[in-house]
């Protein structure tokens, strides 16, 4: 028995183990390419740890601009955290606390919007941000990343606002409070696990996009993922100098999420559990 219980620890482990290494190592893989001499690069068998070093991130962000394009892609998906957040969360109290006439096909609706495929869209909205003169803008992006966003920060906030007791609300109007109030002072704080997973969401979504980044802009709000494939030619691949960039695209999220990673968890499964 004893020994069947320590094969099954052993066993657990080792998973756990594997499982680590095989998310760690590609970003060590990554962080190792990027300050590696291009002979390194392709040296067989690779070296994974004493290899020459070169500095590959001073051409792509000193030389090429990227820094333009990182900078592109913050304010993209923090403009689109602040645009999403505060609608979603509206639409997401009235559809849980107000019974509107269609409320169930509003919501499912919304969800079948997210469910589309981007690339149905790209002529469309490519000729409506031509038209209205805002192609190549941070705008169209963040209004484009918007649309496919709402729907699901709402499908994430419903469930957090459904989890708050109704009673909360009916004794704040009872004591006074105005349904502004109400919302700002009270269902806000308390939503708030849920509104902060459902922004790291927004952000990474924001962050990573690549289709429409790529068709809806070509040099001024172009964002760090579109300016990944410019260093892929026909002469050859610069892999230091690609890995320097994916290395500083990692910096940004993993920020985010160092912040906010408490409320990850408590965040997702608010409303999966009532009573």
């Amino acid at each position: 028995m004893k020994l069947k219980k320590l094969l099954t620890r052993i066993l657990f482990y080792s998973i756990i183990v594997f499982i680590s290494l095989s998310i760690i190592f590609p970003i060590y893989w990554l962080i190792a390419t990027s300050i590696k001499a291009k002979l390194d690069i392709f040296t067989y068998p690779p070296k994974f740890l004493f290899f020459t070093f070169e500095n590959n991130y001073y051409r792509p962000f000193i030389l090429e601009g990227y820094t333009k394009l990182l900078i592109n892609s913050i304010i993209v998906s923090i403009g689109n955290v602040i645009l999403v957040a505060p609608i979603a969360f509206i639409a997401a109290y009235a559809l849980s606390r107000y019974k509107i006439y269609g409320g169930g096909t509003i919501y499912f609706w919304a969800l079948t919007n997210r469910m589309a495929p981007p690339a149905a869209f790209i002529i469309p909205y490519y000729l409506i941000f031509t038209g209205l003169g805002l192609y190549d803008t941070q705008l169209s992006l963040i209004i484009v990343y918007s649309v496919f966003n709402l729907p699901f920060a709402i499908w994430l906030l419903k469930a957090g606002v459904d989890s708050i007791p109704r009673a909360i609300d009916d004794a704040a109007i009872v004591d006074g409070c105005s349904i502004g109030t109400l919302i700002v002072k009270i269902m806000l704080p308390l939503s708030f696990p849920s509104l902060a997973a459902t922004s790291i969401m927004v952000f990474f979504y924001s962050w990573n996009e690549y289709l429409l980044a790529s068709i809806l802009t070509s040099y001024n709000a172009r964002t760090i993922t579109t300016g990944l494939t410019a260093f892929i030619s026909t002469v050859g691949i610069r892999w230091g100098e690609m890995a320097a960039v994916g290395t500083v695209c990692l910096i940004p999220t993993t920020i985010v999420v160092i912040i906010l990673q408490k409320y990850i968890v408590s965040g997702l499964t608010m409303g999966a559990v009532k009573g």
